[in-house]
């Protein structure tokens, strides 16, 4: 008999599974974060270092470089990796066919597939030759100029702001760490460099070949279950049939308000009996817990969701236990960081002295004084 599972369950297992129930300083070292198997994305101003602070970890990334590594990965965008794992999160995150290649690169398809030339053919292309510009650390705006330089017309494309032609985006960035490139943790415009000891040839193997643990398909089931193949194709940026060709078999069917939903048989009983956590915490835009493909049941109300995701200029969420209760942005002046929170629902004490904490800590975080909290 198929178990039927709340939203309240979900949350909960959800928010288990990403540890932000995880107390400060629990963790044995800045390597000591599940998450970091599927990648942790370092987009805004506080990125992969505050979602694994939240996490319990003591050290940013940039203060653990020879530990963590970041790297352009999932949707072109760059994550945090173990800097051990780089090798087999490059064969992770490889398209799980041409088509897959095909879809992830979006417009710059177009030109390769008129000119005949096979998507992964062209992404080898395209990593040989970053491996080969890139001798030294480059920045993304030489090493962009001198593949230019190197690449036929189907490659390449006018930029009107720039008033000049590049490659395409996104063949530039998933290309990247396939040729053995990291970025440079603080820099912008970003600063690429050789993975040291990188030893594997781009595009060799595919993600149907990824090892279990840095799967990118069984992490989002993980991290984000229960859940479904068109929610995982979205988070990848994958064909829907190529996922489900990947499915994991190990899994078992459960239903979510009446929708069936898959997770990994072995993380059964944490969904069926999550453990009850009432810990307040500031995500930030971008951490990993809001970039589930499920939006509408995270967050029911649809004026909240668009506040919560909208086009430009994302705010933090105020998360207590799993639930999302409102809000944040950050104002800084003369050197003290205000965080503003608009709350959806009737903020009760304790939780407002768990807002405060976590201002306290964002604000030394970030290395100013703490400012308070405004609504």
């Amino acid at each position: 008999m198929t178990a039927e599972v709340s939203r309240a369950q979900v949350l909960s297992y959800r928010w288990h599974a990403q540890q932000l129930d995880r107390p400060a300083g629990r963790a044995t070292g800045p390597t000591d974060c599940d998450l970091l198997d599927l990648g942790i994305q370092d987009t805004g101003p506080d990125g992969a270092a505050w979602a694994l602070r939240l996490r319990g970890t003591p050290a940013a990334p940039s203060a653990a470089a020879d530990e963590l590594a970041l790297a352009w990965t999932l949707r072109g965008a760059p994550h945090c990796y173990r800097r051990t794992d780089l090798a087999k999160v490059a064969v992770a995150t490889a398209p799980l066919s041409d088509a897959d290649a095909a879809k992830r690169i979006f417009d710059a398809n177009r030109p390769l597939k008129a000119a005949g030339i096979p998507t992964l053919d062209a992404l080898r292309t395209v990593a040989t030759a970053m491996r080969d510009i890139v001798r030294e650390p480059t920045v993304k705006g030489e090493m962009s100029a001198r593949l230019a330089e190197r690449m036929d017309a189907p490659y390449l494309r006018f930029c009107r702001p720039c008033n000049a032609t590049h490659l395409y985006e996104m063949p530039f960035r998933l290309a990247a760490l396939q040729a053995g490139l990291e970025l440079r943790p603080g820099t912008s415009p970003p600063v690429l460099e050789r993975i040291p000891g990188w030893r594997a040839k781009p595009y060799a193997r595919s993600g149907a070949d990824a090892d279990a643990r840095v799967d990118v398909v069984r992490g989002y089931l993980r991290f984000f279950g229960p859940s479904a193949p068109k929610a995982v194709a979205a988070y990848v940026d994958a064909p829907v049939k190529d996922v489900e060709r990947h499915w994991p078999t190990d899994t078992v069917e459960v239903l979510v308000e009446g929708a069936a939903r898959t997770i990994p048989a072995d993380h059964l009983d944490d969904l069926l009996d999550p453990p009850d956590d009432r810990s307040v915490r500031l995500l930030g835009p971008f951490d990993p817990y809001l970039q589930l493909r499920d939006r509408d049941l995270l967050v029911p109300d649809e004026a909240h969701r668009k506040a919560l995701w909208p086009t430009l200029g994302r705010p933090g969420a105020v998360a207590v236990g799993g639930e999302i209760v409102g809000v944040w942005r950050p104002r800084t002046a003369r050197r003290k960081l205000t965080i503003e929170v608009t709350p959806w629902v009737r903020i009760p004490k304790p939780v407002r002295a768990g807002v405060e904490e976590q201002a306290v800590a964002l604000a030394a975080f970030r290395g100013v004084e703490p400012g308070g909290v405004t609504e």
